[in-house]
């Protein structure tokens, strides 16, 4: 049986940070410092902003002998404090460029666990144009991947959809339905999070049906296409090579699960493929509004790491997130930042095609429109499913009601009639 031991509270650690770390008045020059907004609950946010600012750049709990003037410089500074939120400011010089682990573990590091707060949240970085400029970013961007597929003068939405179920076809099974997809109209397929390299689907044979499949719609239809096979896991770069060789275009990163470096080591490579970036388990580190870091760091971070379509969530679906929570993800894909490309925002998540009129609303154009059940749970099937999802893009392109629309496409008729309209 386990006791675990009685401590005395006054023999427990207690932070002896001076409060050097605060300047409210300093005039801090965005080309020469990382500037982080946070949220801070705690029972003296100016103390916990300064233990937190201490923590992640040369302070600690006491004070010690090694402390040099040159080192001090490095100190991060408190120089903005409006009730809970504060804005902390890390002199460049703490960087090491092209490396987002080492960012993370400057700015969301141990200041998560400090016992001086109650609840911190990081929920915006603003980066100098130096910084921006040691990361690669997308290969191709949004317009990139426009090009690729061929919209770049419709400017619609991207169709696309997730093989369904997640897990269990086989690769004959899976390609078939990539194929009746591309045919109803998708321009891309992916594997969902948890499909990789299982014994029932083994990556390698999925990757040659499915781009058979994809080249045999693709002469059919007269559209170009796209397939993002999950290579997340042992070998990643090899079966990105792998795809890249059997005449892919796409791979796709679990980026939360694998890790950033490992989006980072995919993009060094330099293969040629644009990413699609799963966001699967961000809501472990995301969902709680008052801890953790934001959705929209998450997205800036996957910016710099070289992905070329992200899931920020839908605001409609399935899926928790409101509205500026997911526009502002999307904000960060887009937003200017030095030289680097946009980021083609992917909407994913319970939708179906009586959604979209309102996603693109709210969202506008440059999105991608990812449905799995909405597209294979049509009741004709996955062929009539794409063509629905299709046709609710151009009747909203037209500008034209919906149901109004569906009265010349059955497909879409039928989707309505058992999905309904948001």
């Amino acid at each position: 049986m386990f006791l675990a031991p009685i401590i005395d509270g006054d023999f427990l650690t207690k932070v002896q940070y001076q409060d050097k770390f605060v300047d409210t008045a300093a005039i801090i020059d965005p080309k020469e410092y990382v500037i982080c907004h946070f949220y801070i609950e705690a029972d003296d946010v100016r103390k916990a902003a300064n233990v937190a600012a201490g923590e992640s750049s040369v302070g600690t709990w006491t004070k010690i002998t090694t402390m040099k003037e040159r080192i001090e410089k490095l100190a991060a500074k408190v120089f903005h404090i409006d009730g809970n939120y504060v804005k902390i400011a890390y002199p460049i010089d703490m960087f090491v460029g092209n490396s987002i682990p080492q960012l993370l573990s400057d700015v969301a590091g141990n200041i998560l666990g400090m016992k001086e707060v109650n609840n911190l949240r990081l929920n915006r970085i603003d980066l100098p144009d130096e910084y921006v400029d040691t990361f690669k970013g997308p290969a191709f961007g949004m317009k990139g991947v426009r090009r690729l597929l061929g919209t770049e003068k419709s400017g619609r939405p991207h169709v696309g959809t997730i093989v369904k179920p997640k897990i269990g076809l086989n690769p004959k099974e899976t390609a078939k339905v990539a194929y009746e997809a591309y045919y109803g109209g998708c321009d891309f397929v992916k594997d969902d999070e948890n499909l990789t390299d299982q014994r029932f689907c083994p990556f390698e044979d999925r990757v040659v049906e499915v781009l058979e499949a994809l080249d045999r719609a693709s002469e059919e239809t007269g559209e170009k296409k796209a397939y993002a096979p999950n290579v997340t896991g042992p070998d990643m770069l090899d079966k990105a090579q792998f795809v890249k060789d059997q005449g892919g275009t796409c791979a796709m990163i679990d980026i939360i699960a694998a890790g950033y470096y490992a989006l980072q080591e995919l993009r060094d490579a330099d293969l040629g493929l644009f990413l699609h970036g799963h966001r699967a388990m961000h809501a472990a580190i995301t969902r709680n509004p008052l801890h953790g870091v934001s959705m929209g760091v998450l997205a800036l971070l996957s910016r710099l790491g070289g992905v070329d379509q992200l899931h920020i969530g839908t605001v409609i679906g399935k899926m928790e997130g409101d509205l500026g929570e997911v526009l502002f993800n999307k904000e960060q894909l887009e937003r200017p930042l030095s030289k680097m490309e946009t980021v083609f925002a992917v909407c994913s998540g319970g939708l179906h095609p009586g959604h979209v009129a309102k996603l693109m609303e709210l969202m506008g154009n440059d999105i991608v429109i990812q449905a799995g059940g909405g597209i294979h749970g049509h009741p004709d099937g996955t062929i009539e499913g794409a063509r629905a999802l299709r046709q609710a893009v151009d009747a909203k392109m037209l500008g034209i009601d919906a149901r109004e629309y569906s009265k010349d496409h059955i497909q879409l008729k039928k989707a309505l009639d058992l999905w309904g309209s948001t």
